[in-house]
């Protein structure tokens, strides 16, 4: 049974959020702070984190930037913050989507099914291969990526861009259509994260020399990543 982390607050919202997620087939842990959240994560397995950005203790952007740099699970932030800066914020520390309160429950049991299958489709099904691109190199299977042979650590997400990216080199791909083929549905209007996620990857990548950038803008269009 897949097991799913609620980090939230206020109890009555996590609650709800457990016996929806219970009665879709998953098993529902809650935490009710942050220090709370980080303890059962480091000790339980999960396979998917809903994680509240206002908590007691350790707050929601701590938490995230921990999980991103030491786990393999997705992050899904659901908050009452909608501006764009703490959208921004979170996708820059590595969260695979962000919920704005008021929500449905349908709408929340089905991105949390489609994260965790996509991330389940690309755990157990990529084929051992390697992808080079001058000093770039993809190894698909142990999702890993290095440049001149220094590994550098991208989220989940990250490398799902830059991997879709390079295997479909010079062709030029939109906002929505790369937030429908990483993200898996439809987008809402909303493709910040996309282009938050291509600031990430190049940042990472090419750092401040931009000697190895691979993912050009092409203006009005979208991306593409050159070969």
């Amino acid at each position: 049974m897949k097991r799913v982390l609620i980090i939230e607050d206020d109890k009555s919202i996590s609650e709800l959020q457990k016996d929806y997620l219970e009665m879709s087939g998953y098993e529902a842990v809650c935490a009710f702070d942050g220090a709370s959240g980080l303890e059962l994560l480091e000790r339980e397995r999960f396979d998917l984190v809903l994680l509240d950005l206002m908590l007691p203790e350790r707050d929601g952007f701590d938490i995230l930037s921990r999980v991103s740099a030491t786990k393999e699970i997705p992050v899904l932030i659901v908050s009452a913050k909608s501006d764009e800066a703490n959208k921004i914020r979170g996708f820059k520390l590595g969260a695979d989507d962000y919920i704005t309160k008021p929500f449905g429950m349908g709408e929340l049991v089905a991105r949390v099914n489609r994260h965790i299958k996509t991330y389940e489709k690309l755990s157990k099904g990529a084929k051992r291969e390697v992808l080079e691109a001058g000093a770039l190199t993809i190894d698909k299977q142990d999702r890993r990526v290095f440049v001149d042979g220094r590994e550098i650590p991208l989220t989940q997400k990250e490398f799902d861009l830059l991997l879709f990216l390079a295997e479909n080199p010079n062709r030029v791909f939109g906002k929505e259509t790369l937030f429908e083929k990483v993200w898996g549905y439809d987008a809402l209007s909303d493709t910040t994260t996309v282009t938050v996620h291509v600031a990430r990857i190049r940042e990472k990548i090419e750092g401040d020399s931009g000697k190895y950038g691979c993912i050009e803008t092409v203006w009005g269009a979208g991306y593409r990543f050159k070969v």
